[in-house]
């Protein structure tokens, strides 16, 4: 019996790295097509080991320092508010539908559940931000519209507060003369740490990642965010790229342009920060995830 276990967990651990592995290989070609000439790109095909070597595409996006960097700290700023506001408004939804003495309760989570189900659309979505709320052109269109509170997230919470915190242990705090806002902030949240990083996690891929907000509800360019002004230098490279000759003189130039290699940087510049951060998270993340969901 002993060497049956030994047996499988060996394989599964087999499985587990072979998978984890695949999951890697498109980062690493992703890199390698970054850092590979435009020219070998374009003989050869994209490759694990380029025939030839290249930063022109980093060198293309260092001359448009400025702008990235501005970029960079539009989104950190958003990312750091959504995420937090995002975290404070779920929880706090989250607990009371968690508790068994909540008048109408089950009316309350329909509420929840039925936005996961149904949306007013789009159109109506874009009058009532503009004219009711007038957040266009302003640092909350690329937090609040659709991202800063979803309902799967809630109940993800929910099951977790429901079923990961004793509720013997909140009867206790109240007997003692604690109040609801108190037992919240001062038992509640601090034991459940693993799903708030796993919702934390969620909301900070989604709004690092966001660029539809930015195209919907922003056209001063002083607002836009990292995944906006990637794309923005995508499309111009595709046009200059295609018009080259329109340019007059400069059409060698712009010729000259590592258009693929640069698309290949750009994905890299906008996934690094998230790569780096998740492992520091992964711990959190997976225990969270997991008691959240299946218990």
């Amino acid at each position: 019996m002993e060497f049956e276990n030994k047996s499988y967990q060996w394989i599964a651990s087999c499985i587990m790295m072979t998978l984890s592995i695949a999951c890697l290989i498109p980062f690493i070609l992703l890199i390698m097509s970054s850092i590979a000439s435009e020219d070998s790109i374009i003989q050869h095909g994209y490759s694990f080991f380029p025939v030839e070597f290249s930063l022109d595409a980093y060198d293309y996006l260092w001359h448009h320092g400025s702008e990235l960097g501005r970029a960079y700290g539009i989104t950190i700023l958003v990312t750091v508010i959504g995420t937090a506001v995002s975290l404070a408004i779920t929880s706090m939804l989250a607990y009371p539908l968690s508790r068994s003495d909540m008048p109408l309760k089950y009316f309350w989570s329909f509420l929840v559940f039925f936005t996961l189900l149904f949306n007013g659309g789009f159109v109506p979505s874009y009058l009532i931000y503009t004219q009711i709320f007038d957040i266009k052109n302003t640092i909350w269109a690329l937090i609040v519209p659709g991202l800063l509170m979803n309902g799967f997230n809630v109940l993800l919470v929910r099951t977790f507060f429901k079923t990961s915190i004793p509720s013997a242990l909140i009867e206790a705090a109240s007997i003692d003369g604690a109040s609801e806002i108190k037992i919240f902030y001062r038992i509640v949240l601090p034991l459940s740490l693993p799903i708030m990083v796993t919702i934390g996690l969620f909301q900070t891929i989604t709004y690092w990642n966001d660029w539809f907000n930015g195209l919907t509800y922003i056209t001063d360019s002083k607002y836009f965010s990292i995944q906006m002004i990637l794309n923005k230098m995508i499309t111009d490279i595709e046009f200059l790229t295609s018009n080259s000759n329109l340019a007059g003189n400069a059409s060698q130039e712009l010729a000259q342009i590592p258009s693929t290699s640069v698309r290949m940087a750009i994905a890299v510049i906008g996934v690094l920060p998230i790569m780096i951060a998740y492992p520091f998270f992964q711990k959190y993340f997976i225990k969270g995830i997991t008691i959240g969901s299946v218990k």
